[in-house]
């Protein structure tokens, strides 16, 4: 169960021989191919061990936090996470660690993978404009996290300085259509959410562990819109999730989504038909998912607050055919159904369905959640072209708007089906009454129109 390959016996004293992966003849040498994340290098199809020869550099760069945010990270290779190392059970890895000459201060690895003291810090401290080598065997099967053990520790985590390394093991991994790398980081700024320009650390806030933001990818927004996880409907997906940390726990979950199986702590074990796994920081599991049902999924940590309103919210778009046997929806209220009083007061009507359908999203003062939902509330987006809003309300809207200068992906469902035209003129009119928006009124005939020339 340790992956035991048998070989023939040649001498008589050796009548019962078994050689694990560890002890199998090293054959050759590789230099890894690092790719930046969410992409991982490719499957191993090799069945031999060899030497990998693996270059990471430290570099100390400023990037983008958020839109409008800037923030100084401590990376690997540049990226947060920092690239994802896929190696063999058995193979020796020869790993060169440089520190970029700017840099401020030394640096080195600890990888989780490593069986020897220290997981490799004591051995690569490496100071700006300098190399380390380390070299290990990659003894056991699974997935790794590796990060900065520099002191102050935490300080060098929590300014984006981890990755993932994956051990393969001997007899390889299932053939998957697709392979994502993720992982969960906590970020401490002395500014308050979303205040804009160059946010410096906080330590008080990373002894408290109370994190500014909770972010996939070292980034809000890191995989959303344009750069979301991408399926077709029937593939088989496999998902490297890894949690930073330094301080926060991760409730990796997928809404609408079922995991196939999950390593439990990276390991061996496979739990099934999973809903929701807990990432520890300084863990990883490998899940692996199949999209049945084409439609954007959102990747977040279950601890919900951090998804909606620290940033811990990425997408997964699927592509196909529609799958009615498995999934459909349909709301039986008719559009003309008879509203309760005030049937024939507009802004009645619509303080009403504002409450109970759009503050869950929007918020009651109308300023929606900063990186998820965008603002009704002196919106120009909506005042621009308040008759636009028609159509949204009615059809939905997905992809990509901006709204008093900031980006937001969109998610908006439709609400044709669930609200009549009355509902909708009224939503629409207290709105653009309210909230310091620029006045004005919708009618329910101008909402009939548009429903019936929209299917």
């Amino acid at each position: 169960m340790f992956g035991f390959r048998p070989y023939p016996c040649l001498l008589l004293g050796l009548m019962a021989c078994a050689f694990s992966a560890y002890a199998e003849p090293s054959s050759g040498v590789i230099e890894e191919a690092l790719v930046a994340p969410p992409a991982v290098p490719a499957p191993i199809t090799r069945h031999t061990p060899t030497t990998v020869v693996v270059h990471l550099r430290t570099e100390e760069k400023v990037m983008d936090l958020a839109d409008g945010v800037r923030y100084d990270f401590w990376t690997f290779n540049g990226s947060v996470p920092g690239p994802m190392i896929r190696v063999r059970e058995g193979d020796t890895v020869e790993l060169h660690l440089s520190n970029d000459a700017h840099s401020h201060m030394s640096h080195n690895i600890d990888l989780h993978a490593v069986m020897g003291p220290g997981g490799g810090a004591a051995m690569t401290v490496t100071n700006p404009g300098h190399e380390s080598i380390l070299t290990f065997k990659a003894m056991r099967p699974g997935l790794f996290v590796y990060h900065c053990a520099t002191a102050p520790v935490p300080m060098h985590i929590a300014n984006g300085m981890y990755g993932t390394i994956l051990v393969e093991p001997a007899a390889g991994l299932p053939k998957v259509d697709r392979e994502y790398y993720v992982m969960q980081g906590d970020f401490y700024t002395q500014g308050h959410y979303h205040d804009p320009g160059l946010q410096n650390f906080d330590t008080q806030k990373l002894l408290d562990e109370q994190p500014t933001y909770v972010l996939f990818n070292g980034r809000e927004n890191a995989l959303n819109g344009e750069h979301a996880l991408y399926s077709k409907t029937g593939e088989h997906l496999r998902l490297f999730v890894g949690n930073g940390g330094p301080n926060l726990s991760s409730s990796f979950h997928i809404i609408g989504q079922i995991f196939d199986s999950v390593s439990s702590e990276g390991g061996s074990l496979l739990n099934h038909n999973v809903q929701t796994t807990l990432i520890p920081p300084g863990d990883a599991s490998t899940i692996e998912l199949t999209t049945l049902v084409p439609g954007t999924y959102l990747l977040v940590d279950h601890a919900i607050t951090r998804a909606f309103m620290k940033g811990a919210l990425a997408q997964l778009r699927v592509d196909g055919p529609a799958r009615p046997d498995l999934y459909h929806g349909q709301n039986t209220k008719p559009a003309t159904q008879p509203l309760p009083s005030a049937a024939h007061d507009p802004m009645a009507i619509g303080k009403r369905v504002f409450t109970q359908i759009c503050s869950a999203c929007h918020q009651g003062n109308a300023m929606g959640l900063p990186g998820a939902f965008p603002p009704l509330a002196m919106s120009d987006y909506l005042n621009s072209d308040p008759h636009r809003a028609i159509s949204i309300v009615l059809h939905g809207l997905s992809g990509h708007i901006t709204v008093n200068n900031t980006g937001y992906e969109s998610q908006m469902p439709a609400f044709g089906p669930q609200l009549s035209d009355d509902e909708i003129a009224g939503v629409l009119t207290y709105v653009l009454n309210s909230f310091n928006n620029r006045g004005g009124s919708i009618d329910s005939a101008e909402v009939g129109k548009v429903r019936q020339s929209q299917p």
